[in-house]
């Protein structure tokens, strides 16, 4: 199933399995099936149907489902001595993800980072793909440690269907060898190949690393907003930049 599929569902029960599956992010075979009252039978097969169909997937081997998204090719690069692998994100990343997103964005002023980290925090849930919004993570990795990321959010809404928001970082040891602009390509190509137009992102005037390292890769400042944000009691403004694709 691609990002940008709408989603449509051919029995009421498949479509409880998988707005179930997708609030948890990660459940048991048998918990979502006692969870929602299902006999073994009926629920294999629903379970069949969606797998096939690429909207969630089983894991055999711990027996749990998840939500399946289109499976999105690897990319390694060497760094330094070491493999740089930049991939599609996978529930099992989620605390490494975090952990990277605190400490890059500590001490940075990235309002909206903030608040994805804080997001997928308390939500617990990586991957979302629901009727309100979807979003879609892909990391950096070293040796198997996330070191950076970038971070595609799409509301399902008709008039914003062309538009996504785009965050992206990289931790501290790790800057200046070109993570971030990978990052970057690999989100703004899969964007276009997702029927994309538009990514955008905000961030306080006070991050000039990150303005400018927008500006250099094409993005253009649309607006900026006056004293959008109190930081340590300073009046500071929000730079809105976006990229056509």
């Amino acid at each position: 199933m691609k990002f940008s599929d709408e989603l449509e569902f051919s029995h009421r029960d498949r479509k409880d399995i998988y707005e179930y599956v997708e609030r948890l992010g990660t459940v048991e075979y048998e918990e979502a099936r006692r969870a929602l009252n299902m006999g073994p039978e009926a629920f294999g097969s629903h379970v069949t149907v969606l797998a096939r169909e690429g909207v969630i997937e089983r894991d055999e081997k711990d027996d749990v489902l998840r939500i399946a998204f289109e499976g999105v090719g690897m990319e390694t690069y060497e760094l330094d001595g070491a493999t740089l692998t930049i991939r599609q994100a996978h529930e099992d990343d989620l605390d490494g993800l975090v952990a990277a997103m605190e400490e890059a964005l500590s001490g940075e002023t990235y309002i909206v980072g903030e608040n994805i980290a804080e997001t997928l925090e308390h939500e617990d849930v990586l991957l979302r793909r629901n009727e309100v919004e979807s979003r879609m993570v892909f990391v950096a990795t070293v040796r198997g440690e996330v070191v950076g990321w970038v971070h595609l959010s799409h509301p399902e809404h008709e008039a914003l269907e062309h538009t996504a928001e785009l965050t992206v970082g990289v931790v501290p040891d790790h800057r200046g060898k070109d993570i971030g602009e990978r990052l970057l390509d690999r989100a703004t190509r899969w964007g276009k190949d997702s029927g994309y137009e538009k990514l955008y992102n905000s961030v306080p005037a006070t991050n000039e690393r990150a303005v400018e390292f927008l500006e250099d890769h094409g993005w253009e400042t649309e607006a900026t907003r006056d004293c959008h944000y109190h930081i340590d009691d300073d009046c500071v403004d929000e730079v809105m930049l976006a990229a056509w694709l």
